[in-house]
């Protein structure tokens, strides 16, 4: 295959399938009418190289500039509490308090829902539920709820269990907490710690009482809460799990989020302490509804987050140097895995001939013989992946639109010394998606 020098690379392929889906209505044409009713399984795909940066899309942004009414309220009203960011929530009419106590224990946080014009409507957080990973908290489109990650309160923890040793906390080890009752409207032992026992109203409280009975568990589990602060609950019940990432849908249906085992987590942090890295957490991707249902989409782990089409029916997840595609609806969800080696490594080599082009480009003897001194490869061979710099796994994705799924691929290193860290060669590509025909009878 001649490649020449060009660096995009347009590739024509159909997605290695798993599974069938029959459900597709399709038109007279043969093919579905909307992107929508395209299983992933039946999914063509074009690969194009070195493309321009997505823009954000408006489920990922959000406003992070901290409201000052509410800034004025603890100044004025909170002295033993920090504030530490707000969340605006996407029609603005309330803001989300991340604060801590003095005497906390790092990384642990709590949540107040106040007003716009920084009037407090409602606690949060109990005081023994610690909220963990405050950077992923996220609104839902639609402004009705609020994600967070919480568990159980470090400074509420009970002698540690021996099953769990330092328990499944990535913010935090001292985790060894009793779970309370699973059932809310059980009768409540006042000896269960994970139950406050100081809930009653008292005239000298500047704020409203914190929840009372907010089931909580040892590892960081994902919660929801209403617009105003209440009908706090946990969506996912996975002791020993921890949730350390979650988007919603753009139709505020689901979450598409990423969890791994406490143990993973701890082996996998001590590797990365120990090669002076900051560790990047790996997970299993999976889906959460609003109810609690929860469906894991795939064994393998990976450090890419997940991104969902803007019609809510499909989930991407990046591994290395493929893009898998999950069905979110459907009776029969299927699933699409799409390999980018041999385009990346294609693309790759175009790539580093033209940055060896435009370093000789400056002398004119180097410029004459460029050719001589980056040679090509030879039709229909695959470029060596040693002697390609730009050929990096997959770091991230986008999907804008539902026919477009952007995706990068860069050289990253996080070290604990920041001087040390290194991102190299981040370089955009996507791929332009169109229906497989249906064939008669399917």
């Amino acid at each position: 295959m001649n490649v020449g020098k060009k660096a995009r690379i347009l590739i024509l392929a159909a997605a290695v399938v798993s599974g069938c889906n029959r459900a597709s209505v399709p038109t007279a044409s043969g093919l579905p009418s909307t992107m929508k009713e395209i299983p992933a399984s039946r999914l063509n795909f074009r690969y194009e190289a070195d493309v321009p940066k997505p823009a954000d899309t408006p489920v990922t942004a959000q406003s992070q500039e901290r409201n000052a009414a509410v800034q004025n309220d603890f100044d004025q009203s909170r002295p033993q509490e920090l504030l530490d960011k707000t969340i605006a929530s996407p029609d603005g009419k309330r803001a989300l308090a991340i604060y801590h106590r003095t005497g906390d224990l790092p990384e642990e946080f709590r949540l107040d829902m106040y007003t716009a014009d920084g009037r407090i409507l409602r606690k949060v957080t109990a005081d023994t539920m610690a909220v963990h990973f405050p950077e992923t908290i996220v609104w839902s489109p639609n402004a009705e709820n609020v994600a967070f990650v919480a568990m159980v309160r470090g400074t509420q923890a009970a002698a540690g269990d021996p099953e769990m040793p330092g328990v499944a906390s990535g913010a935090n080890a001292n985790t060894g907490a009793v779970q309370p009752e699973a059932d809310a409207n059980s009768s409540i032992d006042a000896g269960n710690q994970n139950i406050d026992t100081n809930t009653a109203a008292a005239p000298e409280l500047p704020t409203p009482a914190p929840p009372a009975a907010v089931l909580t568990f040892r590892t960081e589990q994902i919660y929801l809460a209403n617009a105003d602060g209440d009908g706090v609950k946990p969506v996912t019940q996975n002791e020993g799990l921890i949730y350390f990432y979650y988007v919603w849908s753009p139709d505020s249906s689901m979450l598409a989020a990423m969890a791994t085992t406490a143990r993973e987590w701890q082996f996998l942090q001590a590797s990365a302490d120990g090669r002076g890295e900051n560790y990047v957490p790996v997970g299993r991707p999976r889906l959460v509804e609003k109810n609690g249902r929860e469906r894991r989409l795939d064994d393998g782990i990976t450090a890419v987050q997940p991104v969902w089409s803007p019609d809510s029916s499909k989930v991407a997840v990046g591994y290395d140097k493929q893009v898998r595609i999950y069905d979110a609806i459907g009776s029969a969800p299927t699933q699409a895995a799409i390999p980018l080696r041999n385009n990346l490594l294609i693309s790759s080599a175009a790539f580093d001939r033209d940055q060896a082009t435009k370093l000789q480009a400056t002398d004119v003897d180097a410029n004459q013989n460029t050719q001589a001194a980056v040679p090509s490869e030879a039709p229909n061979t695959l470029p060596d992946e040693r002697t390609l710099v730009s050929f990096n796994p997959i770091v991230a994705l986008s999907w804008p639109s539902d026919d477009l799924l952007y995706f990068q691929t860069a050289y990253i290193k996080r070290m604990k010394n920041e001087a040390d860290s290194v991102t190299s060669f981040p370089r955009w590509h996507r791929l332009v998606f169109t229906p497989q025909p249906l064939a008669a009878g399917s």
